[in-house]
């Protein structure tokens, strides 16, 4: 499965996490940046989805492409870090700020780098 093919189309993606204590909690999320076939990163504000992948560093994304059918990708995600400064952040507040609103990039605080550790079509 070609994620940069995938991802360069429009669609809605939905990131599911679960804290310490089992429960889970789902979030609309954008499309991730890709770093290479193994490496993706979000960027999070300080909500719900942030904790959990603070407390359980197992993730799990899925993709819809905005098209007839059920085009699309789920991934399993396991964190490799969290950074609170930096470039990567930069450019995802950046962006979040053309595309959602103008204020919208500052409510971002982090960019969350997670390995790529399963791959799956939606159906």
């Amino acid at each position: 499965m070609n994620l940069d093919e995938i991802f360069n189309s429009y669609g809605i993606g939905v990131m599911a996490t679960a804290g310490a204590d089992g429960r889970v909690n789902t979030a609309v999320y954008a499309r991730p940046h890709l770093i290479d076939n193994d490496t993706a990163v979000w960027g999070m504000t300080e909500g719900r989805t942030f904790r959990n992948i603070s407390q359980n560093p197992h993730a799990s994304y899925l993709f819809r492409e905005d098209r007839p059918g059920f085009r699309g990708i789920r991934l399993q995600l396991e964190l490799l870090r969290s950074e609170e400064t930096g470039q990567m952040l930069e450019k995802i507040r950046l962006e979040t700020s053309r595309i959602v609103g103008p204020d919208a990039g500052n409510h971002v605080t982090h960019a969350v780098w997670f390995r790529i550790t399963e791959r799956r079509a939606l159906i």
